[in-house]
């Protein structure tokens, strides 16, 4: 399975201690130029840096359609990562992209791709046991508390979906 990450879900998986998931679950992880940068070059999160540096299963890749992303970029009133995220994982035909941005990920749907977010990635590591449930919330809380929005209607339907299991 090839996967394409935004920034927003590594973020959020590094800080509640779960980045490896995405290793368990896909093997690699593929980020754009601009993602690797939004992830690396904030000097406040130099130690979130270093792990993003230092992983193995994510990949750092060039775009290389510069016009494209600058174009899809003002159309779309998306930031550089999104953007690059988007442009690459269609035109390597990924099966998946790892984005939790409402916006992009209107759009990711509407250009034909498979958007999972980062709720997504923890049912799914759930699923094939590589959290346990009391890992699943006290991550929410994590992000919650840390500013992260989570709509009560997604939280309440990824409540329901760990119980029924």
């Amino acid at each position: 399975m090839i996967v394409v990450s935004d920034a927003t879900p590594i973020i959020s998986l590094l800080k509640i201690d779960q980045l490896h998931l995405l290793h368990g679950l896909f093997q690699e992880v593929f980020i754009p130029q601009a993602v690797y940068d939004e992830l690396t070059l904030n000097p406040v999160f130099e130690k979130e840096a270093m792990q993003i540096k230092e992983c193995s299963f994510i990949t750092k890749v060039e775009v290389g359609e510069e016009s494209s992303v600058n174009l899809f970029q003002r159309v779309t009133g998306l930031d550089r990562g999104e953007s690059e995220a988007i442009i690459y994982t269609d035109s390597i035909g990924a099966d998946l992209i790892l984005m939790d941005e409402i916006k992009g990920r209107k759009i990711a749907v509407q250009v034909g791709l498979r958007v999972m977010g980062t709720l997504g990635i923890l049912l799914e590591a759930y699923e094939q046991g590589l959290i346990s449930k009391e890992e699943i919330f006290s991550g929410l809380d994590i992000l919650k508390n840390s500013g992260r929005y989570i709509s009560e209607a997604l939280y309440k339907q990824l409540t329901e979906k760990i119980k029924n299991r």
